[in-house]
C-alpha cells in the first residue's frame, strides 16, 4: 500500500493573538468530515487554541467553550458546522471512542481532539495534526507551532499555508487582525472579512477560488463549464477586475493574489448591495441609472483586446457563442416542461422550440460584441454613496465575462431576477441608454438593439425558469420558486416585440396563461 500523502509546515516563535488568528484561519477552512489533531505538553496552549477556533467558528468572540476535561467531549452547533470537541486525557481506553459516539459525531460534523495520542490506533489516518511548544530557551510568551496534513488534508494544508502567507503579505498580520468567514451563496468561492482596529484601509475581503475539476461531459463530451466558458480559477477575475479599475469603474482592488493556489485579498467594497439600498430607502431609478451608467462607460472599451492577469500573463475573454445560448435555453424542455405537466415533452414540442430559437440565435450572434459581464444585477452590485457617477456603483461577481451583445447585461439589470423593475422604469432607462449610446456612436441602431435587447430578455429569462425549476426538483432548492411570477412576467415583456410572435405563440401553446401560475411540482 502506498504511504498516504503528508504535507507540514511550521510556525515560529507566534503570540497569542497570532495563534488566535491561525485558529480563526483554520476555522475560515473547516468543514463537515474533518479531523484536527491537537498536540502538546501540559500548558502549551491547546485548549486556548481550541477555545479560539470554536469561538470563531461560532463568530462569536465571547461564545463560552467549556473544557471537555471531564466529559470528555463537547458538542457545538456554530451555523458554519457542526464540532465535537474531544479531550482524551483521561480516557482508559481506545474502546471508549466507540461510547462517546466518535464516529457518528465525525460523520455529522467537524472534530477536533486534544491528547489524540490516548488513541491513535483508533482515530482515521486522514487528519490535520496541529502540535504546540514552547520554544525552549525560557520564552514563555510565544508558541512554535507545527501544522501537518495526512491524506486529503496534505493539499489542504499547503493552501492554508499559502492562505496564510498571503493574508501577511497583504499586510494584515499585526496583532489586533480578525478573520470571520461570511455567509456565501452556492458557488465554489468563499469569502471572509479580515479586520483590523489599527491602519488604513481598516477591512478586506479574503477571497478562496480553488480550482474546480471538471464535472461529467453533457454535449459533445465537454463538461457545462467549458461549453458556458465560465471561469476555472482566479485568473479572468484578475483580468476583468484590472480593466475594469484602468476605466475608471468600481470594482475591488486587488491588495494581493496568490494565482496557483486561489486566493486573492481585496479591497472591501461593504455590504450595501442594491437590495439593502432598496430597502434603506434609496431611489430604484438613482440605483439603476448608476449602474445604466456603467454599461454605457464600457462601450467604447474594446473587449478583443488580450486583459493583464498581473503575472506576466493575459487572458482574452470568450466569445458568446450559439451553444451556451442553446444549452440555456434548452433547460425549459429539460427541466420547466416536467414541472408544470409532470412529464416530459413531446420531441415535436422539444424540436419546435429548437426551430423557433435558431434564427433569433442568428440574429443575436451577428451584432457587434463588446463587454458581456454576464452576472450584472442587483445581488453584484453595491451602493458606494461617497462616490461619483458611474463609480457610485460597486461591481461584483464578474468573473465569468464574455465578449457578446452590449444589450444582454442592460437585459440583466432592468429585468431583474431577484427584485421587481417595474415596466414603466424599464421602458425610461432603456431609452436613457438608447439616447446615450446614439449620442455617443452615430451608427447606433436603436430598432435593431431593441429587437436584441428583447430576445436576449427572452432567452435569459428562458434560462432562469428552467434553472429555477431545476434548483426546485433536482437540488431541493424550493424558495427559488418564489421568483417565478416576475420571470414570467418579464418574458412577457419580451416576448411582446413583433419579430418574437413565433416563440410568443409556442410560449401560448406549451404555457398557457392559466399553468403559469400553477405550484411547480417538486
Amino acid at each position: 500500500m502506498d504511504p498516504i500523502a503528508t504535507h507540514s509546515f511550521q510556525l515560529e516563535r507566534i503570540c497569542q493573538a497570532q495563534l488566535d488568528r491561525f485558529a480563526q484561519e483554520l476555522a475560515f477552512v473547516v468543514r463537515p468530515g474533518d479531523l484536527v489533531l491537537l498536540q502538546g505538553d501540559l500548558g502549551a496552549g491547546k485548549t486556548t487554541f481550541a477555545r479560539a477556533l470554536i469561538r470563531a467558528l461560532a463568530d462569536d468572540p465571547e461564545h463560552e467553550v467549556p473544557s471537555p476535561t471531564f466529559t470528555l467531549v463537547q458538542t457545538y452547533e456554530t451555523g458554519r458546522v457542526a464540532l465535537s470537541h474531544f479531550d482524551l486525557y483521561r480516557l482508559s481506553s481506545p474502546e471508549e471512542l466507540d461510547e462517546l459516539g466518535f464516529e457518528h459525531l465525525l460523520a455529522r460534523g467537524a472534530v477536533l481532539v486534544e491528547w489524540p495520542q490516548r488513541a491513535f490506533d483508533r482515530l482515521p489516518a486522514e487528519r490535520l495534526e496541529v502540535s504546540l511548544e514552547e520554544p525552549g530557551d525560557g520564552d514563555l510568551v510565544t508558541r512554535n507551532m507545527r501544522v501537518e496534513g495526512h491524506g486529503e488534508w496534505a493539499d489542504r494544508s499547503q493552501r492554508l499555508q499559502a492562505m496564510h502567507q498571503l493574508i501577511r503579505d497583504a499586510g494584515y498580520d499585526g496583532d489586533k487582525v480578525q478573520l470571520s468567514a461570511l455567509a456565501g451563496d452556492a458557488s465554489t468561492r468563499r469569502y471572509g472579512r479580515l479586520a483590523r482596529s489599527t491602519c488604513t484601509p481598516r477591512t478586506a475581503l479574503l477571497m478562496d477560488w480553488p480550482r474546480q475539476a471538471d464535472g461529467p461531459p453533457v454535449r459533445d463530451g465537454l463538461p457545462y463549464s467549458q461549453i458556458a466558458k465560465l471561469a476555472e480559477d482566479v485568473r479572468p477575475f484578475l483580468a476583468v477586475a484590472r480593466a475594469l479599475l484602468e476605466n475608471d469603474l468600481s470594482a475591488p482592488k486587488i491588495l494581493a493574489a496568490d494565482i496557483e493556489d486561489g486566493f486573492i485579498v481585496l479591497e472591501d467594497l461593504g455590504e450595501l448591495c442594491y437590495a439593502e439600498a432598496l430597502a434603506a430607502g434609496i431611489k430604484q431609478e438613482d440605483l439603476w441609472r448608476d449602474a445604466v451608467n456603467v454599461l454605457l462607460s464600457l462601450r467604447p472599451v474594446a473587449a478583443d483586446q488580450p486583459l493583464l492577469v498581473g503575472n506576466g500573463e493575459t487572458h482574452l475573454l470568450p466569445r458568446l457563442h450559439r451553444t451556451i445560448l442553446e444549452i440555456e435555453t434548452e433547460l425549459v424542455p429539460d427541466w420547466l416542461w416536467e414541472a408544470v405537466h409532470g412529464r416530459q415533452p413531446p420531441e415535436a414540442e422539444r424540436h419546435r422550440f429548437q426551430s423557433i430559437w435558431t434564427p433569433i440565435f442568428s440574429q443575436i450572434l451577428a451584432e457587434p460584441t463588446g463587454w458581456m459581464l454576464r452576472d450584472y444585477h442587483s445581488p453584484n452590485l453595491l451602493l458606494l454613496a461617497d462616490r461619483e457617477g458611474a463609480r457610485r456603483a460597486g461591481i461584483i461577481d464578474f468573473q465569468d465575462a464574455l465578449q457578446g451583445p452590449a444589450a444582454y447585461d442592460l437585459v440583466s439589470l432592468l429585468q431583474d431576477a431577484r427584485l421587481d423593475v417595474a415596466a414603466e422604469l424599464e421602458s425610461k432607462l432603456l431609452a436613457y441608454y438608447c439616447a446615450k449610446a446614439a449620442a455617443m456612436d452615430a451608427s447606433f441602431d436603436e430598432a435593431r438593439f431593441r429587437f436584441i435587447y428583447a430576445a436576449l430578455g427572452a432567452q435569459r429569462n428562458s434560462k432562469i425558469l428552467g434553472i429555477f425549476a431545476r434548483l426546485a426538483r433536482r437540488d431541493g432548492k424550493n424558495r427559488y420558486l418564489a421568483h417565478l411570477p416576475r420571470i414570467w412576467g418579464y418574458l412577457e415583456r419580451n416576448l411582446s416585440h413583433p419579430k418574437l410572435g413565433a416563440l410568443a405563440q409556442w410560449y401560448e401553446d406549451a404555457f398557457p396563461a392559466s399553468v403559469r401560475t400553477h405550484t411547480i411540482s417538486v
